[in-house]
């Protein structure tokens, strides 16, 4: 048997596009050309339609709650990537999120070309320009913010074998089975750097490719949910950061956010309990199996 590919997308909400990128996937890497073998959605309780519009254009639909019942539930972004490696069979996996806006199936391709082609590599992320919306005008930079005033500086100073990274933050990777199963995920935003650090520590920067695929149109968040973002990564960070020895830390980190919204006449303070998780590696959980026998 030959090596199998999944390609897995963590949906919340995401009616709008996740149909048009599964027919895309479905349509050119499993009917016309026989190259994915496995298509995965995980969805996080979307009430919008997002599961049937998956499971109508081809998608295989698992609800995140359904999959680990007895484990604490804890939910976010990375808890459903973890979760889906308890569900999934490909012997290589492909992450994509589900809120790109004219999707092109070489995302799923140019991520596994250096994998399929190059010995050595387990582990490709993808780099972009990141156009920005601004009222009906779409620009064509200034996304990734998070990325720029949070995560480079981050990896700059503490992981500077890691600066040439173009976009640590890219929701589109690739690895294979045998390296994701191997580390552990952080729930939340920071899923991906948490990945990123410990993938290059197993497969060193050898077994790291980039590629390029042109630019990325999504749904640009609110500077608002982009603090709240940054906050779970900077959590992520410093647990890294601490596990590593890279610093030591002498109180448990806070996980209460406090923001301000400006209501015009004042301000109106919110506060929310962010709490980051850092699941195991899945090879080490009961009942973790790499593929059907």
């Amino acid at each position: 048997m030959g090596t199998t590919i999944t390609v897995c997308l963590p949906t919340r909400s995401e009616a709008e596009t996740v149909g048009d990128i599964v027919r895309t996937i479905r349509r050119d890497l499993m009917d016309e050309v026989p190259l994915v073998d496995e298509m995965v959605v995980i969805d996080a309780g979307s009430a919008d339609g997002t599961a049937d519009r998956a499971s109508d254009a081809g998608a295989s639909v698992y609800q995140e709650a359904d999959i680990l019942p007895d484990v604490e539930p804890v939910g976010g972004k990375g808890d459903a990537l973890w979760k889906s490696m308890f569900v999934t069979k490909g012997d290589l996996v492909v992450f994509i999120d589900s809120d790109i806006r004219e999707f092109d199936s070489r995302f799923v391709t140019a991520l596994l070309g250096p994998i399929l082609t190059e010995d050595g590599v387990r582990y490709v992320k993808a780099f972009y320009e990141r156009p920005f919306r601004e009222g009906e005008e779409l620009l064509p930079s200034g996304g990734g913010r998070v990325t720029e005033l949070v995560a480079r500086p981050f990896l700059n100073l503490f992981f500077p074998e890691l600066a040439a990274v173009i976009q640590p933050l890219a929701g589109e990777y690739a690895g294979t089975r045998e390296l994701l199963e191997s580390v552990p995920f952080f729930s939340g935003y920071g899923v991906e750097l948490g990945l990123l650090v410990d993938a290059i520590d197993r497969c060193g920067l050898a077994g790291l490719a980039q590629v390029d695929v042109d630019r990325r149109i999504h749904r640009n968040q609110s500077m608002h949910e982009l603090s709240r973002m940054s906050f779970e990564i900077l959590q992520t960070a410093m647990r890294r950061l601490a596990s590593t020895g890279r610093i030591e830390l002498y109180a448990d980190l806070c996980q209460v956010f406090h923001q301000f919204r400006n209501l015009g006449e004042g301000y109106s303070p919110e506060t929310a309990t962010i709490r980051v998780v850092e699941r195991p590696p899945p090879a080490t959980m009961p009942g973790y199996r790499h593929r059907d026998p």
